[in-house]
């Protein structure tokens, strides 16, 4: 892959395993994006290609001097490029790109790559090589192949929203978890996909080129733990469940006097006992019908409802500092404020200040990876650039590749 000149990216740190590894970015919206992003924070050079007006995700949410304030991570250690894939110049510009690149990661439609001329065949035929990741709402085939879909229809038909629900609140609609999990799981499956096919086609100086599919609705059927085998074996369709699990007791989430939620894990022997004595029952640490586990899961309600008596006297966080003290697993319910100010995240920097040209001065999650001789500040080497920011920088790199 013919090296980037100096003034397309800017300086990475070699230290970081993708290093070297170029992938080129026809995405939008969330799940591509998300893909690229894990790989550029891995260290590869993702070359973004946006419509001329941006991504459309650049006008979601709130923003600063109009710049979605989102795209700052979004978009971060990316490079920008706009082109119209609907003109012969833009397409013949992608396929440029993609002879000199290692991989490409989109998520359009079944069928619309196609119909731009930039299908897999015509891919390989530039690149014979090339990794192409394709991430779409049902997958490349089926019956379902061209219907639409976004996040919310990953969760409903892989069978997350029904276990969503509140027990005993039938008439209220299974809620979302809150962020777009479909299309972060379909992100991070193309990812793991697209590395391990680089592995492959890079081990082997013979290999071709491998075609990655990944959808949201299976992303999100891939969690659905031993659901299926056990409807299969049984006829058992697991019902939603709440906030507690239906095979360990004590684990639930308690009211406390200021309003707030403390989830508590007291379910192996040792820590009940611990819990019990912490809340003021030893007592019930010694009665048979609390012996073990599955006895503890026969008389939950009991349980849960002598832990929130316990919960509902005090303040969250300090009902939280006493069961730390006696080693019972808990956590208070964190918003954003929280997370943005507990100190373990910001010793790990995994809540850490960036100075964005666009926005200003912002607060970014780290990288889900850690790696021995990197920190997380450095896996942020930028935020996410205007569009186009780099157009010239890459397209004169094009112009220079020229055999």
């Amino acid at each position: 892959m013919p090296a980037m000149s100096e003034t397309a990216s800017r300086p990475q740190t070699p230290r970081l395993p993708l290093a070297g590894l170029r992938v080129v970015e026809l995405g939008h919206y969330i799940a591509a994006p998300f893909a690229t992003r894990l790989l550029a924070d891995l260290g590869a050079e993702v070359i973004k290609v946006e419509p001329p007006e941006g991504d459309p995700v650049r006008g979601w949410g709130s923003a600063v001097n109009g710049n979605a304030v989102w795209f700052s991570v979004h978009g971060r250690n990316k490079l920008s490029v706009t082109l119209d894939l609907k003109s012969a110049e833009g397409k013949e510009k992608v396929r440029k790109l993609v002879a000199v690149s290692d991989a490409l990661v989109e998520n359009f439609r079944p069928g619309q790559l196609e119909r731009y001329g930039l299908g897999p065949a015509d891919l390989h035929a530039v690149n014979p090589r090339l990794v192409i990741a394709r991430i779409s709402g049902y997958g490349q085939d089926g019956p379902y192949r061209d219907k639409p879909a976004f996040g919310a229809i990953g969760e409903a038909m892989g069978g997350l929203r029904h276990l969503t629900a509140n027990p005993g609140q039938a008439e209220l609609p299974p809620p979302r978890c809150g962020v777009s999990i479909s299309d972060d799981l379909a992100g991070m499956y193309a990812a793991m996909g697209l590395v391990a096919a680089c592995w492959q086609v890079k081990g082997d100086p013979a290999a071709k080129g491998r075609v990655i599919d990944v959808d949201l609705v299976g992303s999100v059927f891939s969690l659905m733990e031993g659901m299926l085998p056990e409807y299969g074996l049984f006829g058992w369709v697991r019902q939603p469940q709440g906030a507690a699990i239906q095979t360990a007791a004590p684990t639930n989430t308690y009211p406390c006097a200021d309003g707030k939620w403390l989830c508590i894990a007291g379910n192996s022997d040792l820590i009940f006992r611990r819990l019990m004595a912490a809340i003021g029952r030893p007592e019930a640490a010694a009665e048979p019908r609390f012996g073990n586990n599955a006895l503890r899961c026969e008389n939950v309600a009991e349980l849960d409802a002598m832990i929130a008596a316990w919960t509902r006297t005090l303040p969250a966080a300090e009902a939280e500092a006493i069961l730390e003290a006696a080693e019972v697993p808990c956590s208070r319910l964190y918003d954003m404020a929280d997370c943005a100010g507990d100190p373990h995240f910001r010793a790990r920097e995994m809540v850490m200040p960036v100075a964005d040209p666009l926005i200003g001065e912002v607060l970014h999650p780290a990288a889900p990876f850690r790696f021995d001789g990197v920190s997380p500040r450095e896996m942020v080497r930028w935020t996410g650039p205007a569009a186009g920011a780099h157009n010239e920088q890459v397209f004169r790199m094009l112009e220079e590749a020229k055999p």
